[in-house]
């Protein structure tokens, strides 16, 4: 829902010789009243309507109250809207304090950057990335599917794996330009590559929609009009501005704007302007992970904003009516996908304690025979890791060439090593070959003979 006319809501209070903006005022002044609600939350009126306000207050007048402190610190972004209105950004200590969370867990270096893991966990987070962002465009390809043809490097067999390799290789795409200058040019041909053959007419991967692209966005379930997004006349000097916003250092700021702030607003901003037919917010999603990259936050790339907001859509959605619905105030967006990034950095960290302790627990079956345990080099240990926890699983050369991204030879040697311990079992299938893992392996590891070793 709307939030009441400020101007309005003004008039209303001053009128009877402002009584009631003589009361309003000294307590946003003392700050009882500031721009976030008690418990902390920075609430759009579609929320703060049904909440209890203060005692003595209506909700209008609460809603008045929160308006004019966050008019107090809003801070005018180089951008317009469709209607050449301005769009803001409040920073309360709400989104001080996310920044600042996010800033301690991947601003500085950590250990897996700097470790033989690094490949292998990177290539699951792009694996992750890849396929739920596509997900949340329509790809009905499950995660197992898509690592299975990105692993094995088979071409998409339809339009959803289509969408999951394109987006895969647009974010590899994304890591090669890091340390670039964004174009409008890199834009387009991210686009491109995104929606390589998933589009009705081919024609419009990598361009600006025209005149002709008559372009709304509804809400499915009702059929509710969300947002209409600026002319096609536009385009090219918004996705310039644009540029110039992504590619801009502290200095050239009117203000310091936050790196992670930075990522969010471009975007959001993408997004908004929805420049192409389709493949806006993969092409969003991607932009972010650049910005974020050539800010020097190299951990982001082990993280999937994608897969925490296709758990919960519907706030993404809403995230964006709430920001177009009160005076283009983009710190909405910006608490949401804050809230988002958190939630995939706990899920990396989830991930890497569970992978951590698996391979302690195969390390530990290992260092029985320490001559062994010497032998084995970290690519081999995560085969054997995962082999304990999973008997019969088969192993490709391929595969995991493209898992730990080494050369064909590299990955060809360590599954043959593995196998002339006899750790692994060598089969014919097809024309090539596979390693599969015996069913009393962790015997064999143990009882393995010293002529072997």
């Amino acid at each position: 829902m709307n939030p009441p006319d400020y101007e309005e809501l003004f008039k209303k209070l001053t009128a009877k010789s402002g009584a009631r903006l003589n009361i309003i005022i000294p307590l946003i002044m003392q700050k009882t009243i500031g721009p976030v609600t008690s418990k902390g939350k920075y609430e759009h009126w579609d929320k703060l309507r049904h909440l209890q306000p203060p005692e003595g207050f209506s909700s209008e007048e609460w809603w008045f109250a929160i308006k004019f402190a966050r008019k107090a610190i809003y801070k005018a972004l180089p951008f317009t809207d469709k209607y050449g209105n301005g769009m803001f950004l409040a920073m309360p200590d709400i989104v001080l304090q996310k920044l600042h969370i996010i800033d301690r867990k991947v601003g500085n270096p950590d250990p897996v950057l700097n470790s033989s893991m690094r490949d292998s966990y990177f290539f699951q987070s792009l694996i992750e990335e890849a396929t739920t962002s596509s997900q949340l465009e329509g790809a009905s390809t499950t995660r197992a599917v898509a690592k299975e043809m990105l692993q094995t490097g088979r071409k998409p067999r339809d339009k959803s794996e289509q969408m999951i390799f394109n987006n895969f290789k647009a974010m590899q795409f994304v890591q090669e330009i890091k340390d670039e200058r964004i174009t409008s040019s890199a834009i387009l041909e991210l686009h491109r590559l995104l929606t390589d053959k998933t589009l009705d007419d081919p024609a419009t991967a990598g361009k600006l929609r025209g005149p002709e692209d008559d372009i709304h966005i509804w809400d499915d379930s009702d059929g509710t009009l969300l947002h209409t997004p600026p002319s096609s006349t536009e385009l090219k000097n918004r996705l310039q501005k644009l540029c110039d916003f992504a590619n801009a250092t502290e200095t050239d700021d009117v203000f310091f704007i936050h790196p992670v702030v930075r990522a969010v607003l471009l975007h959001f901003l993408l997004a908004y302007d929805h420049p192409f037919v389709d493949g806006n917010g993969r092409t969003a999603r991607a932009l972010f992970y650049w910005s974020m990259a050539r800010q020097g936050y190299s951990l982001m790339g082990f993280i999937s904003i994608s897969k925490i907001l296709k758990e919960s859509s519907s706030h993404y959605a809403r995230a964006y009516l709430y920001t177009e619905t009160d005076d283009n105030d983009v710190t909405y967006f910006i608490l949401h996908q804050l809230d988002v990034i958190l939630k995939a950095i706990e899920a990396l960290y989830y991930y890497l304690e569970n992978k951590t302790q698996e391979m302690e627990a195969a390390e530990k079956i290992v260092q029985v025979n320490k001559t062994l345990y010497e032998k084995l080099n970290y690519r081999q240990m995560a085969v054997i890791s995962n082999a304990l926890k999973h008997p019969n699983s088969h192993y490709r050369i391929a595969v995991h060439r493209v898992s730990h991204n080494v050369t064909y030879q590299t990955a060809r040697t360590d599954l043959l090593d593995l196998e002339k311990l006899g750790l692994l079992v060598r089969k014919k299938s097809g024309n090539a070959f596979i390693f599969v893992a015996p069913d009393n392996l962790k015997a064999r590891v143990k009882n393995i003979d010293d002529a072997k070793r």
